[in-house]
C-alpha cells in the first residue's frame, strides 16, 4: 500500500509507479523467494531509475541499493524527486527501508522537499512518504546560510 503525501506536484500514480519499479527489479533480478533488495528513484522528468547493490566478499565495501540510481541521475543531469528502497523477505513480504544516514547526505543535494519512503510505524511493509527535510530536521548545512548550500536548506 502506498500513502501519498499532500501539497506536492508528485502524484499518487508517480509514487505507486516508483514503488512498482522497485518491486519489479527485485522480482526480475532475484527470482525466487530469497532475501533481496533494490531501490527506485523518480526523476524530475518522470523517469524512474532502479538499482541494487552488488554482492561483495568484504562487507566493509558494500554499497547501498540507492547508489546505482543516484549515480545514474547525476550522469543524466536530472534531479531526484522521490526515492524508495525495499527488502524482500523470504515469503514475499517487502519491507520498506528508510534511507540510511549516508544516503540522506547524498540525497540532500536535491533539497528538503525530496520524498523518501519510510516504513509505517505499525506495518513495516507499508510505504509512508516523508520529505527529506523531516528526516533531517536539524540538518548541519543550515548553520552556513551564506555558503553555497543546496537549494532549500538555507
Amino acid at each position: 500500500m502506498v500513502r501519498p503525501p499532500t501539497g506536492d506536484d508528485v502524484t499518487a500514480h508517480d509514487l505507486a509507479r516508483t514503488v512498482a519499479a522497485c518491486r519489479d527489479l527485485i522480482a526480475t533480478r532475484f527470482p525466487g523467494d530469497d532475501d533481496a533488495g533494490a531501490a527506485a528513484m523518480l526523476l524530475d522528468d518522470g523517469t524512474v531509475l532502479t538499482g541494487t547493490a552488488p554482492e561483495v566478499l568484504n562487507a566493509s565495501v558494500e554499497l547501498c541499493h540507492e547508489v546505482e540510481p543516484f549515480a545514474a541521475a547525476h550522469r543524466l543531469g536530472r534531479r531526484v524527486r522521490v526515492t524508495v528502497c525495499l527488502h524482500r523477505e523470504r515469503g514475499g513480504r517487502h519491507l520498506v527501508l528508510a534511507p540510511c544516514g549516508v544516503c540522506r547526505e547524498r540525497l540532500a543535494v536535491f533539497g528538503p522537499r525530496l520524498l523518501a519512503a519510510v516504513p509505517d510505524v505499525f506495518a513495516p511493509d507499508v510505504v509512508r512518504w516523508r520529505r527529506l527535510g523531516h528526516l533531517l530536521p536539524d540538518y548541519w548545512l543550515r548553520v552556513f546560510p551564506d555558503d553555497a548550500a543546496p537549494a532549500g536548506w538555507d
